[in-house]
């Protein structure tokens, strides 16, 4: 059985090498569970090619859209403005790195309408580096404490209901925007359904998710978080 239709938004900064595959995993898979697709192409102010391509990808399938940004907004700010332009009743952020191969849109796609969010978390850790890992457990503990709850990820590509979405008020532009959405809409009384996926580790290239600005950003907004205790 489909679902109806997903708008899938895509960020991608200076990802000339795995950008095509990213938008072909999703071509062959939102078809096997969605009525209609469509994919935003968020090309984040790359110095690459990645504009170039993600141009050609859109005039040979008029379901994409290409949105070019001159300086970077952030996977956040790509994820709100995407929010914005989705025309679609389920949304979802694939990154453009080639991470979240068919196999792990399968398994998310395959839950559309089954809660309110579909939430994914990594069960192979070990494909990403150690330090990544340390963060993104000392990440995940915290969030749980400060919103008393016990999810195992909150960085992962969640499917979420667009109307939720457009029902909350999104703060940061980091990477900590997911866990503020997902904190929010626990808040009020969503249902959610977790999923363990394996990924791939992103084939070219080097991850934006730990470097020194990311990093600080992240340390922003989990003290604004404990600070004001508050996801309304």
């Amino acid at each position: 059985m489909t679902a109806p239709a997903l708008s899938v938004i895509v960020p991608a900064l200076n990802e000339e090498l795995n950008l095509e595959g990213t938008i072909k995993n999703i071509q062959e898979t939102a078809p096997l569970h969605f009525e209609d697709w469509e994919i935003l192409i968020f090309d984040d102010g790359s110095t690459d090619a990645t504009g170039k391509i993600a141009e050609r990808l859109a005039k040979a399938e008029p379901r994409i859209r290409v949105i070019h940004h001159e300086a970077p907004k952030n996977i956040g700010g790509c994820y709100k403005e995407g929010i914005l332009l989705a025309t679609k009743p389920f949304l979802i952020m694939i990154p453009g790195d080639n991470e979240c191969g068919s196999e792990v849109m399968n398994k998310i796609f395959s839950l559309a309408g089954t809660a309110d969010m579909i939430i994914p978390y990594t069960s192979n850790h070990e494909v990403r580096p150690w330090g990544r890992q340390v963060l993104s457990q000392l990440f995940v503990t915290w969030i749980n404490w400060i919103g008393s709850q016990k999810l195992k990820y909150y960085n992962g590509a969640v499917l979420h209901r667009t109307d939720l979405l457009r029902s909350i008020p999104i703060q940061t532009d980091g990477f900590g925007y997911q866990a503020e959405i997902l904190l929010k809409l626990l808040r009020r009384g969503y249902s959610y359904r977790e999923v363990g996926i394996e990924i791939t580790y992103r084939p070219f290239g080097k991850s934006k998710a730990v470097t020194p600005t990311s990093l600080l950003k992240m340390g922003r907004f989990l003290l604004n978080l404990t600070l004001q205790r508050s996801f309304a």
